[in-house]
């Protein structure tokens, strides 16, 4: 029999505290019914002796403090699971706001989830295709990683997001096992109507399952989508055995409301006046990912966060960065020249890219040819710091090559339409028409057997115009 406690002690913000409470446990859910006979849900978040002070989900508006009855549920906060969430919108606490009614449950989770075994982790090898050139030569993502994503205030990350959603796939097998689960956190009404509507109108919401926390939400929602978001992904993958990629936005508004509700509690504020344990919330999300012994599914997670003033040192993406396994970072000057995504190639990186590339993944050239791409975009950055100190014409035959070779890349690489979904070979291929813009002895980073069969000095005027290599350049060099 369940205890009904009459009464609360306290209302600050979105907590309220009850005294006189036994056998209650931290993370317990309680039903806390109104005057008017209406119920919210409550979660415990602290415990002192007889004390509990709980968080309310729906805020506490209109809560009396003398007829409000609470009773404690004895678990945790579980939400409905089956397979037929794909292709269903749910708020932030896994309730459906699809007017489609309830889920019929296959099994009730657990939103904290388990921690996976660090011995049963296998170590991630498969890549995932976006069908961005950029990310797909450059910063690959490997099934099983974490790689967020580093955007602005008014960068196009939204529209990244929706591209990868809805281009997204595995390679050399089945795409019936894989899925997409989306998060939105603290996003405005036009944002959740853009992300509903995109993959509507591309049938991509078919294998998608959508968590959408609006910003006039409470926050206490706002910090339970992610966990609903990767309970789900995370049931999916290890008992539907399907491959899921999690893509969760802005997790700026999730830290945020982090924040919010650590000072409502009245802790002690770190850095920047987020909460010390700022880096093990994220870790605990962010460490939900990855390939499983027993199990032919698996998670991965592309996080999307804004940097406040764009600082990459901001704490977030500082201590997001320390977790993940590499980064993709937006660059603004890029996004005002038009170039869309306009992804910072330098800043970029992805640890897990080396052993999810090359024969029997990609391409056998595919390390050789982002090596060199990468090498020759940073000689670019070198050679138009110079320019702007002594002026373009004054710049050597070799640098004024990789100033054309950097036009060439940002326009026709990094640049590509929002429904242009381009192959690995596609992509390597273009590649290989930039790279041969260049005088053949630049291409240091590729063996001279793979520079032989591929370089062809006319490629690049084939695909470019006149844009190869010019014979007084070549003489001069």
């Amino acid at each position: 029999m369940s205890l009904q406690y009459v009464g609360l002690k306290d209302i600050n913000g979105p907590l309220v505290a009850l005294e006189g409470v036994t056998g209650v446990a931290y993370d317990e859910i309680a039903r806390i019914r109104l005057n008017d006979g209406t119920e919210r849900i409550g979660r415990v978040v602290e415990l002192a002796g007889d004390k509990a002070v709980l968080q309310v989900f729906e805020g506490t508006n209109g809560i009396s403090l003398t007829n409000t009855k609470t009773v404690f549920s004895g678990k945790p906060l579980e939400i409905p699971l089956a397979a037929e969430m794909l292709g269903r919108v749910f708020n932030g606490a896994g309730k459906p706001v699809d007017g489609l009614g309830a889920v019929f449950p296959e099994k009730m989770g657990d939103v904290n989830g388990q921690s996976l075994n660090p011995v049963a982790r296998q170590y991630p090898r498969n890549y995932i295709h976006t069908g961005i050139s950029s990310i797909d030569a450059l910063m690959t993502l490997i099934r099983g990683q974490k790689l967020p994503i580093f955007s602005g205030s008014g960068l196009s990350h939204n529209k990244l997001a929706v591209q990868i959603a809805k281009q997204a796939k595995i390679t050399g097998e089945d795409n019936a096992d894989f899925a997409i689960v989306f998060a939105a956190m603290g996003v405005q009404n036009d944002v959740a109507d853009y992300f509903r509507r995109s993959f509507e109108e591309t049938g991509a919401i078919e294998r998608v399952c959508m968590f959408l926390n609006l910003s006039s939400d409470p926050i206490i929602e706002r910090l339970l989508t992610p966990l609903c978001a990767l309970t789900a992904a995370e049931y999916l993958a290890f008992e539907k055995n399907m491959h899921i990629l999690v893509i969760m936005t802005d997790m700026t508004s999730y830290a945020e409301a982090l924040r919010e509700f650590s000072s409502s509690k009245g802790e002690i504020p770190g850095r920047k006046g987020y909460p010390g344990y700022l880096y093990s919330n994220l870790a605990a999300l962010y460490e939900r990912a990855g390939v499983v012994e027993g199990s032919t599914g698996s998670v991965t997670q592309i996080p999307i966060l804004t940097m406040p003033n764009d600082d990459i040192t901001h704490p977030i993406p500082d201590l997001t960065a320390y977790i993940t396994e590499g980064q993709i970072v937006f660059d603004r000057d890029l996004d005002q020249k038009g170039i869309y995504p306009g992804l910072s190639v330098l800043l970029s990186l992805s640890r897990l890219m080396k052993d999810g590339i090359g024969e029997g993944y990609t391409r056998d050239d595919h390390a050789a040819v982002s090596n060199q791409l990468f090498a020759a975009y940073a000689k670019v950055q070198d050679a138009r710091s110079l320019a702007s100190v002594i002026g373009e014409e004054e710049l050597s035959a070799g640098d004024r090559a990789y100033m054309r070779f950097g036009v060439l890349f940002e326009e026709h690489f990094l640049n590509q339409g929002f429904d242009e979904n381009r192959s690995i070979d596609e992509t390597l291929d273009l590649g290989w028409d930039l790279l041969c813009s260049l005088p053949k002895n630049e291409l240091d980073r590729i063996d001279e057997k793979l520079l032989e069969e591929k370089y062809d000095p006319e490629r690049a005027a084939r695909f470019f115009g006149d844009t190869g290599v010019n014979s007084d350049i070549a003489n001069e060099l």
